[in-house]
């Protein structure tokens, strides 16, 4: 099967640890997609939801195993910590098993430009403010993508197109989520358009994008607890998102490509 190879990889909100993490196709993400530098964008091991019920099954492991596999052999694997594995950020700049913790990064692309890589929490209002709002938030979420897991494999059974997404379907239905969303956006805009960089790149709000504000690029990872998605740089330079669907046996492996970064 053909793997694909780039110069920087971005993924987070994997939400390992949980029952939201789609771990069977964020495993054939990681065996289908190489990079000389990977980031890991923040809400990569779910402590919120750990400390709820126990939730590790073999894939989870074998997630684990995968991405420390990469580091071993030549993958430049940095960790930046979120608000759902925010322990981590104590051992900024520590370095377990080849994977480095940050809090923050700048990247720069090979066109030169000055990405800065955050989780993005630190953005929220909710978030930083209002933790307990936040927490309660999680937990309607988590219910949504617990009944998303059934009624994925019900559309599955009848062959219907089974990589719907319950909560992503509510959230855009819902006026004041997506109001949400927007001022996030505006907010890390604001807040770092007018430093000496050309852009950001995120997660946190599960919602994959590639645009310009204000001449400044907005780049959020997205997730793989809903969307499956991760963001791409090219030996050029050039950025894109990748929606990955996983791969049928004994067939190439395709990504859906979205909003190219020139």
């Amino acid at each position: 099967m053909t793997t694909h190879h780039y110069r920087t990889i971005w993924i987070s909100d994997l939400h390992i640890g949980s029952t939201q993490c789609q771990s069977d196709t964020l495993l054939d993400f990681l065996r289908h997609n190489d990079s000389d530098k990977l980031y890991l964008v923040g809400d990569i091991i779910d402590f919120w939801a750990l400390s709820k019920k126990m939730y590790w099954p073999p894939s989870h492991n074998t997630i684990i195993q995968k991405v420390l596999r990469k580091a071993r052999h030549g993958t430049q694997i940095i960790y930046i910590p979120g608000n759902h594995d925010e322990n981590v950020r104590d051992y900024d700049n520590y370095i377990f098993g080849d994977i480095v913790v940050k809090k923050s990064d700048i990247h720069t692309t090979a066109q030169g430009q000055r990405l800065l890589i955050v989780h993005g929490d630190e953005y929220d209002t909710i978030a930083k403010h209002h933790k307990w709002m936040a927490k309660i938030g999680s937990v309607g979420y988590d219910i949504l993508i617990e009944i998303n897991r059934y009624l994925r494999m019900f559309r599955h059974f009848f062959g219907m197109r089974s990589n719907f997404s319950l909560a992503a379907y509510v959230k855009f239905k819902v006026k004041n989520v997506v109001q949400f969303m927007s001022d996030y956006e505006a907010s890390i805009v604001n807040s770092l358009k007018n430093g000496n960089l050309d852009g950001v790149v995120c997660g946190h709000i599960h919602h994959a994008e590639i645009k310009e504000i204000e001449g400044f690029q907005y780049i959020n990872t997205g997730d793989f607890v809903e969307s499956c998605t991760a963001i791409v740089e090219h030996a050029d330079g050039s950025i894109e998102l990748i929606r990955w669907s996983k791969q049928e046996p004994n067939t190439l492996p395709t990504a859906s490509l979205a909003t190219d970064l020139p």
